[in-house]
């Protein structure tokens, strides 16, 4: 499981969007292997180095997206961050794609939540809102 603020979402979700109207859209999280899919607001989950949720809008040519790791696996904070990924998010590499209204939708339900949680297995991904 991987555990983010909720302000921190809304601020990649946001930033996602301003970059995309700035710079022309989003960008295609399957490296050009599906045009047109999930090119929309959203939210990269990336494992890595760590696992982190990053902004998805099109960005200017020295542009950086935003990026906030999970309280979890963070690799300059977490001591056992590489295990840690390995066991919730798999060994390799890679990004999967979360659509803004659902996150939103998850995250503006639950009266008082202060963090959104996402739990992967080798079929789903799960969202839940909760309170710390």
């Amino acid at each position: 499981m991987f555990t983010f603020p909720i302000p921190a979402v809304r601020q990649v979700i946001e930033r996602g969007r301003a970059d995309a109207a700035a710079n022309g859209g989003y960008r295609n999280p399957h490296y050009g292997l599906a045009p047109g899919q999930d090119e929309q607001p959203g939210l990269w989950l990336v494992g890595d180095q760590g696992v982190y949720i990053m902004s998805n809008g099109k960005l200017a040519a020295d542009g950086r997206p935003l990026v906030i790791y999970a309280e979890e696996c963070h690799p300059a904070g977490d001591l056992d961050w590489w295990d840690y990924k390995r066991r919730h998010f798999g060994a390799d590499d890679g990004i999967q794609f979360l659509d803004a209204e659902g996150v939103l939708r998850t995250i503006n339900g639950p009266a008082g939540a202060t963090h959104l949680t996402v739990r992967l297995t080798e079929t789903s991904i799960t969202l839940t809102a909760i309170r710390r």
